[in-house]
């Protein structure tokens, strides 16, 4: 099963955009997959589900920062690279969607419980974001 498929299997399980991003990449940059799972836990909807910034995409920042994010203050050759990948990362994406914002990829503002609970009526996660995951993914393996 190649990163896509899993990023997408794990959606289907039950976790968010971001984790199953996140997760998808996690072991092969030290971090463990349940704590894959807690940090990226708070991204899903679009950061909390206010429907701002897709799950998918800053689980994709996530991976990028662990990849090659700085661990000392001074070290702005590592934060520069990885903001040329995160600037990257969202030209190629909005190229593929139009956005990398959750409520214009869903066409819906999930950050008020009635259109939520509409969305998930409409089945819009189950039908639109595994495509949004397997896009991050790719242009992670892209990228990276």
């Amino acid at each position: 099963m190649d990163k896509s498929e899993q990023a997408i299997a794990t959606f289907n399980q039950g976790y968010n955009c971001s984790q199953s991003v996140l997760s998808a990449f996690s072991l092969e940059y030290g971090l463990d997959h349940l704590m894959a799972f807690k940090i990226g836990s708070a991204f899903g909807g679009g950061m909390g589900r206010q429907g701002a910034t897709c799950g998918a995409v800053t689980g994709a920042f996530m991976v990028m920062g662990l990849k090659y994010g700085m661990t000392f203050a001074e070290d702005r050759k590592s934060i520069e690279k990885t903001y040329e990948l995160v600037n990257e990362f969202t030209a190629k994406f909005k190229e593929r969607h139009g956005s990398v914002i959750c409520r214009d990829l869903l066409g819906c503002d999930i950050s008020n419980r009635e259109n939520l609970l509409q969305a998930r009526k409409q089945g819009l996660f189950q039908n639109l974001c595994p495509a949004y995951v397997k896009t991050a993914v790719e242009i992670l393996e892209e990228i990276l």
